[in-house]
């Protein structure tokens, strides 16, 4: 390790201008008085400051390639107060050709921090401001914020996020730092300052969503400026779609998209599973394979996003009175779970834009008539989008882009429309006991020894079978989705969350009570528990304490971790059970279609491979293989279906990429096949389901504030055209591949 300490200081004139407010702490360029420097694994490797390509005055710092070089700056005596402070501010640039990521920890006198990351592009300097309170954009109500760094009154800006808390009146360090570089970075710096207003960040958010709901900061091919581009949009998407649609209606397909030309199967009348040759179908009502490529959330109602306390957000609302104010409304989604939390603007007053950009696309025109002497004036009526052309418009569109099941959350009447198969959710809502994991994103997991769940799950499903009972074109339906059956991180506690949660709670949780019950069953008294554990219970009735804090597994004692494992296999296989015989009772011709599991234990995927028809994983990742162990998958002989996956850019308006980002929209296309040829190669996958059909406001969806560029078509009613152009070569590709394997595996058996 080496250390540093080298002069800095508060300047008195600065080589670019400064926001109202702004005060400079120390400059690496002037130095006038001396506060401490001192670097870890780093240097200040010349005396002089440079002058950058631009003609900007900088100090080079190199980050040596350790574990966590560091550059620290301290008051020589005392503390800074900065109390009155909004920010802390940094002007910087990369030395290198290439962005670098930086953490900023400032610290306190009581051992607190406040940490922010710095995704410093390539290029010209930039001003850093780091809010001094914990900040992230989900205080402006979105999941990710718009662009940086962003130019403001001639000034390149990057603010970011913050984590943590200190005490600004006693504030004694800032860290500069960088994670395992794999070689010397430079990072150049001028100054390090604070400033007492929060002007800049009120700016950032100020007129960031135009009309169109989309984002006022970038360019892109599909963005609409005019109520007659996005008219003439459509009209030229219906001559492609037109000749898409012929040639879909020379492939060999059944009416459910079944793939004919090859061996078939007993038609059972409804979807079914089947395994032959090694590999796992799907099978169509008429007996024919059928490999589902399903779209997510295909639904009208996607554009809605609050605008109630940041109208100031957006350049253009509709006024009280005017046609497009029909499609404001009223919600609240602050619910408390994990998906809320730090989240404002989660309720109040919300504006659909995709539903006002229907209405633009293909709404008739009015002309307001005005009162005569002897007439009343006609108001134009309220807007209403045209859902019967959308739905059309919908189904065509799927169906040329190559896809032939509609996914999780989609409109319900398209799937009444008998054109393509479709699934459904079960949402198993009721006053039964839950159980918290740490998690919790959607909420806490469900007791299934609560009867009172049983009883919610007949409900659930007997609504949902209701008008669907008899119906072919429905695939089958879901067990919830995304439960919390595990923590986050690979710590035991993490991994038996479940077990860790249930023996905190009272003993009137039934779980509680069938988890001490499988204990007493196996140890008999407290004295063979304390010795299997390693632990001194001096009473059973301490383990029904609320709180009570169980050992964590260890090769000691590891009957900890086959109890733990017994429990969470008797709870996972209960759940199940559960719905299983009641879908067995009210919707007998459907299938289970698992639990789209996005955390999950072994547990719980055995459990859901023995009471359900289906395995169903939410996979963000590359390719099916990298999110889950398929030898394991294997072993349990259960056909899997990838019920949600996504590759997102951030150049296409929405300012997330989601949790796939690729570097630019050209990417998305080419990862896509990629995704799609890994999972045709898995005997087990019986089809992949992609998230989602619509691009999330920009502002941030009703449910979460995700802001995700997840759609084949923007918030506009516009596809992103290269992008969906690739994914029907793929999809038409991969049924061209499987048909082909099918009349081969035919003429291979013929006499």
């Amino acid at each position: 390790m080496i250390r540093r300490t080298l002069p800095a200081v508060v300047a008195l004139l600065f080589s670019t201008p400064l926001l109202a407010g702004q005060q400079t702490l120390f400059s690496f360029v002037r130095p006038a008085s001396v506060v401490n420097v001192v670097t870890e694994d780093a240097s200040l490797p010349q005396y002089n400051a440079e002058q950058t390509a631009e003609g900007e005055v900088l100090r080079r710092v190199v980050f040596n390639p350790v574990q966590r070089p560091n550059l620290r700056l301290s008051p020589q005596n005392g503390a800074w107060d900065w109390s009155a402070a909004t920010a802390m501010t940094l002007r910087l640039q990369s030395g290198m050709d290439w962005p670098l990521t930086v953490d900023v920890t400032v610290l306190s006198s009581d051992g607190k921090t406040l940490t922010s990351r710095i995704d410093l592009p390539a290029g010209p300097a930039q001003t850093v401001v780091v809010p001094l309170t914990a900040s992230s954009p989900l205080s402006q109500g979105m999941r990710a914020g718009p662009p940086m760094p962003w130019v403001h009154e001639g000034q390149r800006w990057l603010l970011t996020s913050s984590s943590g808390a200190v005490d600004l009146k006693q504030v004694v360090s800032v860290s500069l730092s960088m994670n395992k570089p794999n070689v010397a970075q430079s990072l150049m710096i001028e100054r390090v300052g604070i400033q007492d207003d929060d002007q800049l960040q009120k700016a950032v958010y100020t007129g960031l969503i135009d009309t169109y709901g989309q984002s006022t900061r970038g360019r892109w091919p599909e963005k609409i400026v005019s109520d007659d581009q996005l008219k003439a949009a459509a009209t030229r998407e219906q001559q492609q779609l037109k000749g898409w649609l012929a040639e879909r209606s020379q492939l060999p397909r059944d009416k459910f998209g079944g793939i004919t030309g090859g061996p078939s199967f007993d038609a059972k009348g409804f979807f079914r599973t089947e395994k032959r040759e090694g590999r796992w179908y799907l099978v169509s009502p008429e007996g024919h394979p059928f490999y589902s490529l399903g779209v997510n959330t295909v639904a009208p109602d996607g554009g809605r996003t609050y605008v109630a306390g940041r109208e100031s957000m957006f350049t253009a609302l509709p006024q009280a009175g005017e046609p497009l104010a029909q499609f404001y409304g009223e919600g609240n989604n602050n619910d408390g779970n994990g998906s809320s939390s730090g989240r404002s603007f989660n309720q109040g007053r919300w504006f659909d834009f995709y539903a006002a950009n229907l209405e633009r696309s293909y709404g008739k025109p009015c002309t307001p008539v005005a009162a005569t002497s002897t007439t009343a004036a006609v108001e134009c009526p309220a807007a209403v989008p045209d859902l019967q052309r959308w739905q059309g418009h919908t189904l065509d569109r799927l169906q040329a882009w190559g896809f032939n099941t509609l996914g999780n959350w989609s409109e319900p009447a398209l799937g009444q429309a008998d054109r393509m198969p479709y699934t459904l959710p079960l949402s198993i809502v009721g006053d039964y006991t839950s159980i918290s994991t740490g998690m919790d994103w959607w909420g806490r997991m469900p007791d299934p020894f609560d009867p009172r769940f049983a009883m919610a799950t007949e409900r659930a499903v007997a609504i949902a079978a209701r008008d669907h009972r008899d119906d072919p074109w429905l695939i089958g339906y879901f067990a919830d989705n995304e439960l919390a059956w595990a923590a986050p991180g690979d710590d035991p506690k993490a991994r038996y969350a479940l077990a860790y949660g249930t023996l905190r709670l009272t003993t009137d949780v039934p779980a509680k009570r069938a988890f001490l019950k499988q204990l007493r069953d196996k140890y008999r008294n407290q004295a063979g528990l304390s010795k299997a554990w390693g632990i001194e219970l001096t009473a059973w009735e301490l383990m029904e304490d609320p709180g009570f804090e169980p050992p964590l597994p260890s090769p000691e004692y590891p009957e900890i971790e086959a109890d733990f494992k017994h429990f969470q296999k008797v709870f996972a296989e209960t759940y199940f059970k559960t719905i299983a015989d009641s879908l067995k009772w009210h919707a007998p011709n459907h299938l289970l279609l698992g639990g789209r599991y996005a955390v999950s234990t072994p547990e719980a995927v055995a459990a859901c491979a023995e009471f359900c028809d289906v395995l169903s994983f939410n996979f963000y990742t590359p390719k099916p293989q990298d999110g889950y162990d398929f030898t394991q998958l294997n072993a349990l002989d259960k056909p899997v279906l990838v019920s949600e996956f996504q590759f997102g850019s951030r150049d296409r308006g929405p300012f997330w990429p989601g949790p796939m980002e690729v570097a630019k929209e050209e990417g998305r296309g080419p990862a896509y096949d990629a995704f799609l040829k890994a999972a045709l190669a898995e005997p087990s996958i019986v089809g992949v389901h992609w998230f989602q059909y619509l691009d999330q406001p920009a502002s941030g969806r009703l449910l979460d504030g995700e802001n995700g560029h997840f759609g084949l078509v923007g918030i506009t009613d516009v596809p992103f055209q290269g992008f969906v152009g690739s994914v029907r070569k793929s999809n038409l590709q991969a049924q061209a591949l499987i048909g082909k394997a099918l009349a081969s595996e035919k003429a291979e058996k013929a006499p």
